[in-house]
Order: structure tokens, then C-alpha cells, then sequence
């Protein structure tokens, strides 16, 4: 019983963290960039989200507090996403040569990023805030015992969400101009699709999801303060990494497993290592495939 419960709980924990991490391979795959600051547009998107069911009556409203809480979070997530890259990573596309094209942007990543904490925490201190209980039933699965409406919650609304965004990368125009500039942007810039439009876009809707999983995240199992994005971003890093950075199917599984494992691992004396055995794991499968379970290896002129 101990394990269902485990493995139901793992899969919860790594939908969330899928979420996040899809904003990290859906960046990487346009523009070969590791947007670093990706957790902390997790982090506000999670304030945010606070403030505004807090604002619509919290647990006296629960379903308008909590509808508008998450949309509300995710419009303000992609703004901060498209701001991020215009006024960040737009200026140094492009810029440099050899592995300074690649390092600068990088450090800028990890700039904003420190950039979004300490103002984080300028404004909203350093307390720990919690979210409003919304979710509070449980529902029996028979033979498995019970499970948090919470967490069903999250299932669904994760798997919902997954479902839709393979269908927009692989079957809209947007899509296809995303895996066109990923391929290669003079060539898609050539062909008529408009680079910086795609990318803002792409920013704007991998924030959003960080900020989906945030909420869902907070209203499930976490408290609201500025560093909470190193934990969950690490988390979702590594996801997309070991299922194939710039794999959306890869950033998927990569999130589930790392959940599963992570519950596991705390059904174990070695309770308190789950970010050990998550590195392991992550070590052990780059030596075996170095491009991720799903990842593909490409080779590049140079």
C-alpha cells in the first residue's frame, strides 16, 4: 500500500516538476540557451498566484479564487518571461563567436536570476508565506486507498496540459515555425517566419506553465519565499536533461521519473539524499546516452 501511495505521490510531484521543466527544453530548443532564470519566473509566478487568491476570498471562494489565481499568474509569468528575453537575451543574440557566443548569455541567465531573487525578496521579504487550503477532500480508489482532490487536480490539469502543447508544437504554424528556427533560424528567417516573434512566444508560454506548476505546486505541498525556485528549478533542470533537452516528450518523462524516483527513494533509510540519488540517476544515464533518454544527437557544422 505504502508503495501505490509512493508511486501515486511521485507521479503528482513529477507532473509539476514536467511543467517547469518544459520551460527550460522549449527555451534550449530555439535558441540553445539554459535559461537559469526559469525558476524564478517560477518563484513570482508563485507569488502572484498568492496574492491574487488571497485577493478573490481564498478558501471562502475557493474555485473563482483558485481559476483566477492560476490564470491570473500564468498572464503575469509570460510577461515577465517576454521582458526577461527583450531585455536580457535579445540584445546579445547573436554577439561573439565560438564558446563566447554561448557563455555570455548563459552568465546573463544566471544574472537575472540572482536579479529576480534578491528583488523578490526586497519586496515581499523573506517570510515564509502560505497558500490558502482549496483543496481539501480527499477520494477514495478503492483498493489503493485514498488520494488529495489536490493531487488529482494536478494530474489531470498536468496531463491536460501536456496533451495540448504536443498538439500545438506539432500541429499549428506556430509549431512548425518553433522547430523550423530551432533547426536552423537564417533558414527560417529566409522562409518568412518572424525569429524574435516565435522566440517572445516561446518565452511567454514556457513561463506560463512554470507558473501553472507553481500554483499547483504551493496549493499541494509548499509554502511561497524567494529561493524556493532553486529546489523545484534544479529538479526540473535535470528533468529536461536526462529526457533529452530540447525534447518536449523528453522534459515530460524526465519530470515523471525524477518524481517517482524522488518518492521512493523516501520509502528508504536514505530518506533525506532524494536530490543525491536524482544526480546519480541523472550521471548515470548521460554516461550511457549522452543526449537524454529521448534526446537525439545531431552533428554540427563548425
Amino acid at each position: 500500500m505504502k508503495l501505490v501511495e509512493a508511486l501515486i505521490t511521485g507521479l503528482t510531484q513529477g507532473a509539476m516538476i514536467a511543467l517547469v521543466s518544459l520551460g527550460y527544453t522549449m527555451v534550449y530548443g530555439v535558441l540553445k540557451l539554459i535559461n537559469f532564470a526559469h525558476s524564478e519566473v517560477f518563484m513570482m509566478g508563485a507569488y502572484v498566484g498568492l496574492f491574487v487568491i488571497t485577493m478573490f476570498g481564498g478558501a471562502t471562494n475557493p474555485i473563482v479564487a483558485g481559476v483566477a489565481g492560476t490564470l491570473i499568474a500564468m498572464v503575469a509569468a509570460s510577461l515577465l518571461g517576454i521582458t526577461v528575453e527583450r531585455a536580457a537575451y535579445r540584445p546579445l543574440r547573436g554577439r561573439g563567436r565560438g564558446a563566447l557566443l554561448r557563455i555570455t548569455p548563459l552568465v546573463t541567465a544566471l544574472g537575472v536570476s540572482v536579479l529576480l531573487q534578491n528583488t523578490a525578496q526586497l519586496f515581499f521579504s523573506a517570510r515564509f508565506r502560505s497558500y490558502p487550503q482549496l483543496l481539501t477532500g480527499t477520494a477514495h480508489l478503492g483498493p489503493l486507498g485514498t488520494l488529495s482532490t489536490s493531487r488529482i487536480v494536478i494530474l489531470v490539469t498536468a496531463v491536460c496540459v501536456m496533451v495540448a502543447l504536443e498538439l500545438i508544437v506539432k500541429r499549428t504554424w506556430f509549431g512548425k515555425a518553433m522547430r523550423a528556427l530551432s533547426s536552423n533560424e537564417e533558414a527560417a528567417r529566409l522562409m518568412g517566419v518572424n525569429t524574435s516573434r516565435v522566440i517572445s512566444t516561446t518565452f511567454a508560454l514556457g513561463s506560463s506553465l512554470a507558473a501553472l506548476g507553481a500554483v499547483l505546486y504551493c496549493l499541494d505541498q509548499s509554502q511561497v519565499y524567494p529561493t524556493m525556485g532553486v529546489v523545484i528549478g534544479t529538479r526540473a533542470f535535470v528533468a529536461a536533461v536526462l529526457g533529452g533537452i530540447g525534447s518536449i516528450t523528453g522534459a515530460m518523462l524526465g519530470g515523471l521519473l525524477i518524481g517517482v524516483v524522488g518518492e521512493l527513494v523516501k520509502l528508504t533509510d536514505y530518506s533525506g539524499g532524494v536530490d543525491v540519488l536524482v544526480f546519480v540517476v541523472l550521471i548515470v544515464v548521460l554516461l550511457l546516452r549522452p543526449a537524454g533518454l529521448l534526446g537525439s544527437t545531431r552533428a554540427e557544422k563548425v
